[in-house]
């Protein structure tokens, strides 16, 4: 599994591709529609983008609680724990 700060990196590098912000306002505690300056329709193309890059469907109840980058990361964490077996 992705440690943090890479799925960090890898939505960083995300968000400068598809809305054209520059990483170094990318941090944990960014928020998505404030200081980042995303609106609705960014937010589903992100969503999508998640749904890409993890292989797995973001339920939109999920999604709503989404207001930070933190919040993404930890979202992108939960996809790929549920693709990993359970230990013993």
């Amino acid at each position: 599994m992705l440690s943090r700060d890479a799925i960090l990196e890898k939505l960083a590098g995300d968000l400068e591709e598809l809305f054209e912000i520059p990483r170094d306002k990318v941090s944990l505690d960014a928020k998505l529609f404030e200081d980042l300056d995303l609106d609705s329709i960014d937010a589903v193309d992100l969503v999508v983008k998640l749904q890409e890059v993890t292989g797995r469907r973001v339920k939109p109840e999920e999604f709503k609680a989404v207001r930070t980058v933190g919040d993404v990361v930890d979202c992108v964490e939960k996809l790929l724990a549920a693709d990993e077996p359970a230990k013993p």
